[in-house]
């Protein structure tokens, strides 16, 4: 029997530390990376739509990303730079629409979609009869195919633009052909003005070879009981499937390189083959703003302005602008001035502190001349209790005196000597003849023996009655303390 070493899960701390110890490379540091976010109040299927989305734009971006009610967009302005984040796409729901906000951070420009309907990834990839999706499709950046967005209009360059930017790019000269493993496809329609968005996985399989051959180049055992010769397998009409029997000429290639695939070989002809990830959308583009979700709007497929009322929203946003700066500048001032004159306030208090300090010391030091006081050594708290006590020494001398001259007054005596001094300590004296009776003190075994020979108004003979018997009684086995027959002696008398 083999004992098999049972694995163990790194705990996230060492997971997190091994990550940020390994090295980026530049390039990658370098690339663009995104923030997929919601806003506000959204569905269900929108929360799928954006982890979906989120999987589009892999590796690059945050897949994990939480986001709180509470966060707002400067938060995720404020962290952007640290993370090398250059894109913002964030979904939002309204009662009419769904729509998509793709940013250029930190400073814009905003372009706004509107999504007029959509396919889930999961909806997209259980229509399939072949699935093929796998995590090491997701450990590198799509290739974007963009159709149709080359027409005029400023708003389709800008958008063609962004697309573009929210992926790296790739350069011909040292691109590795298995890296590529998906697609992403954006088709304009200009009728419509629509915008299709397609995600696909890139397959790349031997063309111009029979099914049968397929497999055995794919080191895949084929099933021959059906034929009596390998010859038969390999030459039968009718092996071919439907994608291969309507294959597209022009979707063979030469390889320059060789593939991870099996059957790829370099320089032989090979087929690409598209199968759909999803998700699916179907976009329009309704606004574009020169800033970061706000600023001047450059484009509007919905309402339209004239001159005039551009150039009057202009004037009010330059005129907000110019306030906002005032009011800005304002703020920085009245900052500055609270600090300079919390500062002063801090030094006339320490200063009066001081004076304070000295003024007590010199009355201190009229009083108490012998007694020498070290400066740098008392507090503020030592000073206020001193005085304080030297206070009330003087109204107790005040008092003192009074009633001692009162008494001579009205008596024509001398008070004696403890009469009307109260430092004097009174104790209270336990007197035998009172009506009140003496507590037993609280005290130890090895002191309560002391006490009770000491203490007055007890009987004398009461402390021999602990004393044992003598005689045999005493030291016998029957007849000592706690005995069973003194007991029975002592229950009788009772009795009596």
């Amino acid at each position: 029997m083999v004992l098999r070493r049972r694995k163990t899960k790194k705990s996230k701390a060492v997971r997190l530390n091994i990550a940020k110890n390994k090295l980026v490379p530049e390039e990658e540091a370098l690339a663009p990376h995104s923030f997929v976010i919601h806003r506000g109040i959204v569905t269900k299927q929108l929360l799928h739509l954006t982890k979906d989305f989120r999987k589009v734009m892999e590796p690059f971006t945050a897949s994990s990303l939480k986001v709180r009610k509470k966060n707002s967009i400067k938060d995720f302005v404020s962290v952007a730079g640290l993370l090398h984040v250059s894109h913002l796409c964030a979904f939002t729901c309204t009662e009419k629409s769904q729509y998509l906000k793709i940013c250029r951070l930190p400073r814009g420009p905003t372009l706004t979609f509107r999504i007029h309907n959509y396919s889930l990834a999961g909806d997209v990839v259980s229509l399939q009869r072949k699935q093929l999706v796998f995590r090491k499709q997701f450990q590198h950046a799509p290739l974007v195919v963009l159709n149709g967005l080359s027409d005029e209009g400023q708003q389709l360059k800008l958008m063609s633009s962004m697309f573009q930017n929210l992926f790296p790019t790739i350069n011909l000269t040292k691109v590795n052909l298995s890296t590529i493993r998906r697609c992403l496809l954006l088709n304009y329609d200009p009728e419509t003005r629509m915008i299709d968005f397609r995600h696909y996985a890139i397959k790349v399989v031997p063309a111009g070879v029979s099914k049968g051959v397929k497999k055995l180049l794919q080191n895949k055992v084929p099933n021959l009981s059906k034929f009596n010769d390998i010859s038969e397998f390999m030459t039968k009409s009718g092996m071919l499937s439907d994608s291969e029997a309507e294959d597209d000429p022009k979707s063979h290639v030469t390889l320059p390189q060789k593939l991870a695939s099996r059957g790829s070989q370099i320089a032989e002809k090979s087929a690409i083959r598209l199968l759909e990830l999803g998700p699916r959308m179907t976009l329009q583009l309704i606004k574009v703003e020169d800033g970061l979700m706000d600023g001047e709007v450059l484009f509007h497929d919905v309402y339209k302005k004239t001159d005039e009322e551009k150039e009057a929203i202009r004037k009010r946003r330059e005129a907000r602008k110019r306030l906002k700066e005032k009011r800005k500048r304002e703020q920085e001032m009245n900052k500055k001035r609270k600090e300079k004159e919390k500062e002063e306030h801090k030094l006339k208090s320490l200063e009066g502190m001081d004076r304070k300090r000295e003024q007590l010391m010199e009355e201190q030091k009229k009083r108490q001349p012998s007694k020498k006081i070290q400066k740098d050594k008392m507090l503020e708290t030592d000073v206020l209790m001193r005085r304080a006590v030297l206070e009330s020494n003087d109204v107790a001398q005040n008092s003192e005196d009074d009633d001692a001259e009162w008494y001579r007054k009205e008596v024509g005596e001398e008070p004696e000597k403890d009469l009307f001094d109260s430092n004097t300590d009174r104790k209270r004296r336990f007197s035998s003849s009172s009506g009140k009776h003496w507590k037993k003190p609280k005290l130890d075994k090895q002191y309560s023996e002391r006490y009770k020979k000491n203490v007055p108004g007890r009987n004398k003979n009461q402390g021999k009655s602990n004393s044992k018997p003598k005689g045999k009684l005493g030291n016998s086995r029957h007849g000592g303390k706690g005995s069973y027959s003194s007991n029975k002696i002592r229950g009788n008398k009772a009795r009596k």
